[in-house]
C-alpha cells in the first residue's frame, strides 16, 4: 500500500564536492547513487590536514566555483564511468578537471593548498547515498523563516512533490521509494551542518537557518536514501512511497526517529 504518491519535481547533481552543481532533466542511478554525483573532490594539502576532504565548511569560497558535465548531459552520463567535469571559476574562467593548472587556480582563490581526487564510487559524506527533499517541507520552512530558502543550500539530489505533510520524511526510515525506474531504501533523516547557512551565490552567512532547524526539527532536513534497483529517472516521473519491506523492521511509523 502506498503511503504517499507524487512526482519528481527537481533533480540535481554535484560533480565536485562543495562546488555548485547542475540541474538535470533526467539522470541514471545505480548502487553508487546518482551518476556523477560528488565523484570529484578537493583534498586539503596542508601538512596537518593532508589528505582530508576539503569542504565548504572550512573553505566557503568553494561554493563560488561550479562544476558540470557538458560532455555527458543529463542521463547521457554513465554512472560507472563519469567523465572529467568542467569547472568554472568565480571569474568565469573554465577549467577541465584534467588541466594540471586547476589545483593552482583553486589554491590562489581559496587561499589553501589543494590536491584533486577522482573516485567514480562517489565521495558523499554518507557513502553511496542520495539526498531526498520534499516541496511541502521546503514551503513550511520558508513560511517559518519569512523568506525564500534556495534549495541549493541543501545540495539535494531528488526533490519530490508528494501528497504527504511537511516533514513526513522524518518518519520514513526503513521505507521504500520508487521514482521512475529506480527503487531506493530510505535511510535516516539528514542532520544538517553549517554549509546550508552559506548563500550559494555570494557565500554570505545566514546562521538563523540552522538555528531554526535545530529549534524546530532537531537540525534535520531531508532524508538519505540508497539505491536498490538502478535505472533512469526524469522530471515529472511518478513517485511512490511504501513502508518497510518486513513488518517489525525499520522505522516505527508515526514516532519521531532521531538516532543521533
Amino acid at each position: 500500500m502506498a503511503l504517499a504518491e507524487g512526482t519528481l519535481a527537481g533533480l540535481a547533481r554535484w560533480p565536485v564536492k562543495s562546488m555548485a552543481g547542475e540541474r538535470l532533466r533526467a539522470a541514471r542511478l545505480d548502487g553508487r547513487g546518482l551518476g556523477g554525483d560528488r565523484t570529484h573532490a578537493l583534498l586539503d594539502a596542508r601538512g596537518d590536514q593532508d589528505g582530508r576532504l576539503l569542504t565548504a565548511s572550512r573553505a566557503p569560497r568553494l561554493l563560488a566555483w561550479a562544476a558540470a558535465y557538458p560532455d555527458a548531459p543529463d542521463d547521457a552520463l554513465d554512472p560507472a564511468a563519469p567523465p572529467a567535469p568542467w569547472v568554472r571559476a568565480p571569474d568565469g574562467t573554465a577549467w577541465s578537471w584534467d588541466d594540471p593548472r586547476l589545483a593552482a587556480a583553486v589554491e590562489a582563490d581559496v587561499g589553501l593548498p589543494v590536491r584533486l581526487r577522482r573516485d567514480p564510487a562517489g565521495q558523499q559524506d554518507l557513502e553511496r547515498s542520495v539526498l531526498v527533499t520534499t516541496e511541502a517541507s521546503l514551503a513550511v520552512l520558508q513560511a517559518a523563516l519569512g523568506r525564500p530558502v534556495d534549495l541549493r543550500r541543501f545540495r539535494t539530489n531528488l526533490h519530490l512533490d508528494l501528497d504527504a505533510p511537511a516533514f513526513a520524511e522524518e518518519r520514513w526510515q526503513g521505507g521504500r521509494l520508487r521514482v521512475g525506474e529506480v527503487t531506493m531504501a530510505l535511510l535516516h533523516p539528514c542532520a544538517r551542518c553549517v554549509i546550508p547557512t552559506r548563500d550559494p551565490d555570494d557565500q554570505g552567512r545566514w546562521p538563523e537557518l540552522l538555528r531554526h532547524l535545530h529549534r524546530a526539527r532537531a537540525g534535520l532536513f531531508g532524508i538519505n536514501a540508497r539505491v536498490l534497483d538502478g535505472g533512469r529517472v526524469a522530471l515529472g516521473d511518478r513517485v511512490t512511497l511504501t513502508g518497510p519491506s518486513r513488518p517489525g523492521t525499520g522505522y516505527a511509523w508515526g514516532r519521531s526517529n532521531q538516532p543521533w
